[in-house]
């Protein structure tokens, strides 16, 4: 990302931090990132357009962290049940921003479907590379691990969603996912 991009979403991302989704309102983050609305426009379309864009770059930082520290464990369950555990404590530790990438995501908009469509792809290969014991891997997935990763980010991003609008707390979040893992799962040593 360009120098003037990453200001603009940097700039995005405080505000977010600051008031959640309704905090990010264009005008407001051309101001603070010091450029013209003009100039945002031409790189973000949209609110949800930066909210995405927002979420790439905590992807990134994400898999950097995976790639540097794969999750620990001896079986898949013990390193997919940690790599949820510590995805969600990273993601809700700014829970405004939190929320309001959660929602941009979830807001329908068919052109940002392709990239909604990459952050799950990365997200399941992440999933994968913890089923496998890896930091990454290059080697083709097979059906399972893609079945297994599938299942186990829509039970995720659920319970997301269940956290953003107050149902239930981020230990519940992780809880969720290790039951869901141990339905998967089980005792099996091997996903594939």
């Amino acid at each position: 990302m360009e120098e003037r991009s990453r200001r603009i979403v940097e700039t995005a991302v405080e505000l977010a931090e600051q008031g959640g989704f309704e905090a990010v309102r264009l005008r407001d983050v051309a101001s603070r990132a010091g450029v013209a609305l003009g100039t945002l426009y031409r790189r973000f379309r949209s609110k949800e357009d930066l909210l995405v864009a927002a979420m790439e770059r905590e992807t990134d930082e994400l898999e950097q962290r995976v790639l540097q520290r794969p999750p620990r464990g001896d079986t898949p369950f013990e390193r997919v049940t940690a790599f949820f555990s510590g995805t969600t404590r990273g993601l809700l530790r700014r829970p405004n921003l939190a929320r309001a990438m959660l929602r941009a995501t979830t807001a329908g908009d068919l052109d940002l479907s392709g990239k909604v469509r990459r952050f799950h792809d990365r997200l399941e290969r992440m999933i994968v590379a913890s089923l496998r014991g890896e930091g990454h891997s290059s080697e083709p997935l097979t059906q399972r691990e893609k079945d297994v990763a599938w299942a186990l980010e829509m039970i995720w991003f659920s319970a997301l969603v269940g956290w953003s609008g107050g149902r239930h707390g981020q230990s519940t979040v992780i809880e969720h996912m290790r039951r869901a893992a141990e339905l998967l799962l089980g005792d099996a040593e091997e996903t594939r």
